[in-house]
């Protein structure tokens, strides 16, 4: 009976941290680029044990029991979020797989799907948070208009050309398991070991989605689903909150029957 109030824990605990990461959905359905968060479980250790008859605590089978449950894993699930027209030359989305590469301020190269860019002093493409955008792209200060391709190329209009002028071009980085990234917070994610390297390729080309210049890609956060997943998750926690009481219930008559 001891055993149930630790596998009764072990339940409490999984469920609370799906509970947290649900939460952390739902608070970033509207946040554009974000990715959801799914917890997976996994059975802890079992051992064996002795069944008895009833009649002398005769042995008469051996039983398996487990230890309750653990969390495997959490991972991003990066599904492709729908699009959002926007008409702002500096919104890309990337219409498949790929993320787009950001320096970040201590030089490490970090990762992200939310196309949302500005454009600072220099010329550079930065993102919402101030971010070099890891592009071959500099904007000239008298370009009257910034022209992106869906194979990534850039071009802008200025004065004293008839024709748009190339300056550049975006390329997209992905990795063989990008579940596996790690996120960094401000819609950036860093690469570990089990995500692999980052390899890049032009948009459109080597399964790499294709850029949509006006668009932004929102959460692929489903609200129904989401809440659906909280219910659930409420009543597992609930059930092994109760588990733990009659645990605790049975200990009790039993300790009552020497008195």
């Amino acid at each position: 009976m001891i055993e149930s109030l630790y596998i009764g824990a072990t339940g409490l605990h999984t469920h609370k941290t799906q509970i947290d990461l649900i939460s952390n959905n739902l608070a970033n359905v509207a946040t554009p680029g974000f990715k959801k968060d799914r917890v997976n479980f996994q059975d802890l250790l079992y051992s064996n044990s002795l069944a008895t008859n009833g009649v002398g605590n005769t042995p008469n089978a051996q039983t398996r029991v487990g230890y309750g449950t653990a969390i495997s894993s959490a991972e991003k699930v990066f599904d492709l979020g729908e699009l959002k027209k926007t008409d702002r030359a500096l919104d890309i989305a990337i219409r498949g797989k790929g993320f787009f590469e950001i320096t970040l301020p201590n030089g490490d190269k970090a990762y992200t799907k939310a196309g949302v860019f500005a454009i600072d002093e220099f010329g550079t493409l930065i993102t919402a948070n101030g971010y070099q955008v890891s592009a071959n792209v500099q904007i000239p200060s008298d370009a009257t208009e910034l022209i992106v391709k869906e194979n990534g190329e850039v071009l802008v209009r200025v004065a004293d050309e008839v024709d748009p002028i190339s300056i550049g071009s975006i390329e997209l980085a992905d990795f063989v398991n990008p579940s596996a990234l790690n996120p960094l917070g401000d819609n950036l994610y860093a690469p570990t070991e089990q995500s692999g390297v980052a390899y890049f390729g032009d948009p459109g080309e080597s399964g790499f989605g294709k850029l949509a210049q006006g668009f932004v890609e929102v959460s692929n956060v489903s609200f129904v689903e989401e809440m659906t997943n909280l219910v659930v998750a409420q009543r597992a926690y609930e059930i092994n909150a109760k588990l733990i009481q009659a645990a605790d219930q049975i200990l009790s008559i039993t300790n009552d029957l020497r008195r």
